[in-house]
């Protein structure tokens, strides 16, 4: 069985994460929506908002499991048995971060990345994008899927 896991912090779901999870999902038997944990960074969305907007995003299928997790991603990958990290990219400066983590990763523990170019339409959307959009009041709606509807408080 050809296991994944998508790490990410998912503050929030974009339509750019949506759409490598959905092409993923065609090229391994399950995809685990890894949501790190990192108590030093300042969130928009809690936790539980997080995950439940991956839950019903993915509600109906059954290969996408969502889970959170602390600490490295290959020991996370180790403990749930997953041989590959899914990971998308936008652009050129993506490839560099995400290369070097690539390199880490396998170095450590000889896990596989897999990189997937988002689609076209989608490449200029990221989190912090979103959550500009949101902090300014400004409709964000075409950026996310329909379940990430919430202003922050």
């Amino acid at each position: 069985m050809k296991k994944a896991v998508f790490p990410g912090s998912f503050d929030p779901l974009t339509l750019g994460h949506y759409d490598i999870i959905m092409r993923g999902l065609t090229l391994f038997d399950e995809i685990i929506l890894a949501i790190g944990v990192n108590a030093d960074k300042n969130y928009m969305f809690s936790l539980d908002e997080r995950k439940h907007f991956l839950e019903e995003a993915f509600k109906g299928e059954p290969k996408i499991k969502v889970d959170t997790y602390k600490g490295l991603t290959v020991d996370y990958c180790n403990y749930k048995k997953a041989q590959f990290i899914l990971r998308g990219l936008r652009n050129p400066a993506d490839f560099e971060f995400e290369k070097a983590i690539a390199h880490t990763n396998r170095k450590l523990e000889q896990i596989e990345t897999v990189f997937l170019l988002t689609s076209s339409g989608k490449s200029y959307i990221s989190s912090s994008i979103v959550r500009d959009v949101i902090r300014n009041n400004g409709d964000y709606t075409g950026l996310v899927p329909d379940v990430v509807r919430k202003t922050p408080d």
